[in-house]
């Protein structure tokens, strides 16, 4: 469906490289003006992960995780490093990365990679995350990408390894943002395109505690 809203695909990537590079390397730049919801994403989003590092038969490890759309590493910084031995960085704007670095400080020393990539284009490498975290950057692939995103994300995943998407749900349909170059699904598509992908939903959440003028945000775990 998401696909017939983009016309031009190179224009649609190209039009989301240029609205990122024009925004600042900070926290509320990656918040879009919403910094000071920060430290309330990261304490839910550490509750749903700590679901699956609990002891049991299918216990997610801890050695490497994958910060999707990374930005200068708000979620590593808070989330994954905290958690992880070792996390890669990915991201399509290169300043992003560079000030991730200064901005990680001595962690960054625990970042293995910082990938300069659009996720059209990545590819982790095979067996090697426990998590890999993709937050607020879905909608910068079209269906066909994410779908074939997540296979290729499923074969980076290591025993009893878990793909997380957190990320803005339309009420209903398919919205563009033409601002940054988006698409914000519903999540009943959200949902159709990760089973396209092969992959199980083993736990589905709702964010609480938002802004009320902002999209719903669900939390959705897959392996």
């Amino acid at each position: 469906m998401s696909e017939e809203m983009v016309e031009d695909e190179r224009q649609f990537y190209r039009k989301a490289k240029k609205y990122w590079k024009a925004v600042p390397a900070t926290v509320d730049g990656m918040l879009g003006g919403y910094g000071h919801i920060s430290s309330i994403d990261i304490s839910s989003s550490k509750r749903f992960l700590q679901k699956f590092l609990r002891d049991s038969p299918t216990k997610t490890g801890t050695l490497c995780a994958l910060d999707c759309g990374s930005g200068i590493g708000r979620i590593t910084k808070r989330l994954l490093l905290p958690i992880f031995k070792m996390v890669d960085m990915v991201d399509v704007t290169e300043d992003f990365l560079i000030k991730a670095k200064t901005y990680l400080g001595e962690e960054s020393k625990r970042v293995g990679n910082f990938f300069c990539n659009g996720l059209q284009d990545f590819s982790p490498e095979p067996n090697h995350y426990d998590v890999i975290w993709i937050q607020w950057v879905i909608g910068h692939l079209t269906d066909t990408h994410l779908v074939d995103f997540l296979k290729r994300c499923k074969t980076g995943l290591r025993p009893n390894g878990i793909i997380v998407i957190k990320d803005n749900m339309a009420h209903e349909g398919v919205i563009m943002d033409d601002v940054d170059s988006s698409l914000c699904r519903d999540l009943d598509l959200v949902r159709k395109l990760i089973r396209q992908a092969g992959l199980d939903i083993l736990c589905q959440e709702k964010q609480e505690n938002f802004p009320e003028e902002i999209y719903h945000v669900y939390t959705l775990a897959m392996r």
